[in-house]
């Protein structure tokens, strides 16, 4: 992979890419002017003896106190330190990597005033792979995500914990000051401004939120696969994906669930088995309204990542550089973020929610499969539980997706006193595609085995090479069994794209 240049536009796949894939970064020549322009711009000011906001005052409400130019150091560091509240379980090391070079790419846009040698140290912890440590709770998505990105920040101070990537995976936590010396790295001194500009922004959020849509994506591919498994399963019908009929319906999403469902039904003997004996009219809804239902999610998805690119896209930096000028404003305020992750979030509800339901109609007793799919119903349980486990996890989601976004608390004294909470929408959406990617690997699971017991008769082209490639993971069940170990390899092989091969998120 080429090396991003940043200060270019980011799209989600460079995310992914940067924080998962090992991609690095390179600071160019043009980049570096625009940064060392709006850095001659914050020297001035803070010089002037004219207060402005960050770079010789306090902050929050403490920005009426006037600090003297031989503080200024003093005073980024309080604040990297003051700010550095966050608690609770890490964000991966991947969603922290992520935060650094969101954070950078933003700088190289010069509109953050910090002087190269900030952007050039963030690139250089990008490149050696050192991810902070940095607890997942205490933004409320304005002023930005000050504590989890001052927990960043602590790194450049030589101070916090990292965690080193080292031959594609990353090693326990240690001192800040030992991974800046395993990297070759000295801490900085942060100059005015700086301090403020490290911990200000969207980035924690676009990066929990980037990383969790881009799973949920991976969620949807498979989701696709596990309704078409399903239909086969029950031997229903395909008609109502056909392309005339969906049309109809001037959406986006559901066209293209359709299409999947064709592809991958396509020449099904166990279609062909019973076209023209069925005594059933129509399947339900959880079957017939797959492209309605999951094409809505797609649409959806496919919202929540415009507005992430847009973010990933700006400048949300307080205050910001413009031209010569330096204005305080509200652009690391999280609201957009927040109504597209709460989009999200539902939108994966909604798959998990409609996979169980295919779940249920398979361990029914009815479409011509026995009870629960047991050899010996009564003798043998068969997936009555695991279809308990996918009820379970599709209540957790439903309370899950209350929306974040409808809450605001008053902060800073009331100077802050409407927040986002995208953080928040962020890493509860990435919970509920967790969930959801468990449920739909439960279907998978019993849909595979019920898509079996119709052998000599082959499924469609698509489900069949998907069912080859999901047996090379996932052994078949022979009557009762420890059935947790085998959903778990299911949800973690959907949440890694494994069967890209067969069912992804469209082009």
């Amino acid at each position: 992979m080429k090396l991003f240049l940043l200060g270019s536009r980011a799209s989600l796949r460079d995310l992914i890419e940067v924080a998962c894939l090992g991609r690095g970064v390179a600071l160019p020549k043009p980049a570096r002017a625009r940064i060392a322009a709006s850095r001659r711009v914050v020297e001035a000011a803070a010089v002037s003896g004219e207060p402005v906001y960050g770079i010789n005052t306090g902050f929050g409400p403490l920005a009426s106190k006037r600090i003297p130019p031989g503080q200024a150091r003093e005073l980024q560091r309080n604040f990297i330190h003051s700010h550095s509240s966050g608690v609770g379980e890490p964000l991966s090391p991947e969603a922290s990597r992520a935060i650094i070079f969101l954070r950078a790419n933003e700088f190289a846009r010069g509109r953050s005033g910090c002087r190269v040698e900030v952007v050039e140290f963030l690139a250089a912890l990008v490149n050696r792979g050192v991810s902070p440590v940095i607890p997942s709770r205490g933004s409320v998505g304005a002023s930005g995500d000050l504590a989890p990105q001052a927990h960043a920040a602590l790194l450049v101070l030589g101070e916090g914990k990292a965690r080193i990537l080292t031959k594609g995976r990353w090693g326990g936590a240690v001192s800040g000051a030992q991974a800046l010396k395993r990297a070759r790295l000295r801490p900085l001194v942060l100059e005015a401004k700086e301090g403020l500009t490290l911990a200000n922004g969207t980035q924690a959020m676009q990066a929990v939120g980037g990383l969790a849509i881009h799973r949920a994506q991976r969620v949807l591919a498979a989701a696709n696969l596990a309704g078409a498994f399903s239909l086969e399963a029950i031997r229903g019908t395909p008609v109502p994906y056909e392309e005339a009929l969906v049309g109809l319906k001037r959406h986006p999403g559901p066209m293209w669930v359709a299409r999947q469902l064709r592809g991958l039904l396509r020449d099904s003997e166990i279609r062909e088995s019973h076209r023209f004996d069925d005594p059933r009219v129509q399947d339900p809804y959880s079957f017939r309204c797959i492209p309605q239902v999951h094409g809505a999610a797609a649409d959806g998805l496919a919202f929540a990542r415009n507005i992430l690119e847009a973010e990933m896209e700006s400048s949300t930096d307080n205050p910001a550089v413009v031209g010569r000028r330096i204005i305080s404003g509200g652009n690391f305020h999280g609201q957009e973020l927040a109504l597209g992750f709460d989009t999200a979030a539902v939108a994966v509800a909604t798959l998990g929610n409609v996979s169980e339901r295919r779940m249920a109609q398979l361990v029914s007793g009815e479409h011509g499969l026995h009870p629960f799919l047991a050899r010996d119903p009564g003798l043998e349980s068969g997936f009555m539980i695991p279809q308990y486990a996918a009820a379970a996890l599709a209540s957790e989601n439903k309370t899950l997706a209350h929306p974040a976004s409808a809450d605001s608390i008053p902060t800073s004294a009331g100077k802050e006193d409407f927040v986002s909470m995208g953080m928040l929408a962020a890493l509860k959406l990435d919970r509920i595609v967790f969930n959801a990617a468990q449920i739909v690997g439960i279907e998978l699971l019993a849909a595979a085995h019920a898509v079996e017991l119709h052998r000599p008769l082959r499924p469609g082209t698509g489900v069949a090479r998907a069912l080859e490639l999901l047996r090379r993971r996932v052994p078949r069940t022979e009557g009762d069994e420890v059935f947790s170990g085998l959903m778990e390899r299911l949800r973690d092989l959907i949440l890694d794209g494994y069967f890209e091969e067969v069912a992804s998120w469209k082009p």
